[in-house]
C-alpha cells in the first residue's frame, strides 16, 4: 500500500512542477492606484520596473474615487482617451495580460495622469525551447539516434531525479 502512495506523491508533486504558475501584482504595492506625490510623479513606472511581467500574470488595481484605462501608447502620452482598450471604475479592477509587449494604463479622472498616476507594464516573450541544428553527416547521425534530449530546465530535472528515486526505492 505504502508504494502506491509514494507513487502517486511523485505524480502529484511531479504534475505540480510542471504546471504555468501566473503572479496576482498589487499595483504600486502599498501605494495602490493613487495620485502620487509631487516628488515622485514616476512612481508606477519605477514600480513597475521593478518587476517581471509574465504572460497570464493578472495586475490588481484598487483605488477609490478613480479609474483605470488601458490606453494606446500616443494615449498614454497625451494622458486622455476617447476609446480606452479597458476601463474599470469599480475601486478593485483585475487586468490579465494576455499577450507580450508593452501596455499602457492611466487613470480616467482629469488631472490624475498629468499628476503621475499612469504606468507602462512590460510583459515578456515566453521562453522557447533551445533549437538543435540539423546533424548531416552519416556517422553523427548513428550516434545521434542515442542521445538524450536537452535538459535545461528545473522541473525537468527535478522530475528526472524524482524518477530514478523512485527507481531505486522499488
Amino acid at each position: 500500500m505504502s508504494s502506491k502512495v509514494y507513487i502517486l506523491f511523485n505524480l502529484f508533486f511531479a504534475l505540480h512542477l510542471v504546471a504555468v504558475h501566473c503572479v496576482e501584482f498589487h499595483v504600486g504595492g502599498d501605494a495602490s492606484w493613487a495620485v502620487p506625490s509631487s516628488k515622485n510623479d514616476q512612481l508606477y513606472n519605477d514600480w513597475a520596473s521593478k518587476n517581471r511581467f509574465k504572460i497570464n500574470d493578472t495586475l490588481c488595481f484598487e483605488y477609490s474615487k478613480d479609474s483605470v484605462l488601458e490606453v494606446t501608447r500616443e494615449e498614454y502620452e497625451k494622458c486622455r482617451s476617447t476609446h480606452p482598450m479597458f476601463f474599470s471604475n469599480n475601486g478593485n479592477s483585475n487586468y490579465t495580460l494576455d499577450h507580450p509587449g508593452l501596455y499602457y494604463f492611466i487613470s480616467g479622472v482629469a488631472g490624475h495622469c498629468e499628476r503621475g498616476l499612469k504606468m507602462i507594464i512590460k510583459v515578456l516573450e515566453p521562453q522557447s525551447p533551445p533549437q538543435v541544428a540539423n546533424q548531416t553527416s552519416n556517422s553523427s547521425t548513428a550516434s545521434a539516434a542515442f542521445e538524450f534530449p536537452a535538459v535545461n530546465s528545473t522541473p525537468t530535472l527535478l522530475i528526472l531525479f524524482l524518477s530514478f528515486s523512485w527507481a531505486i526505492y522499488m
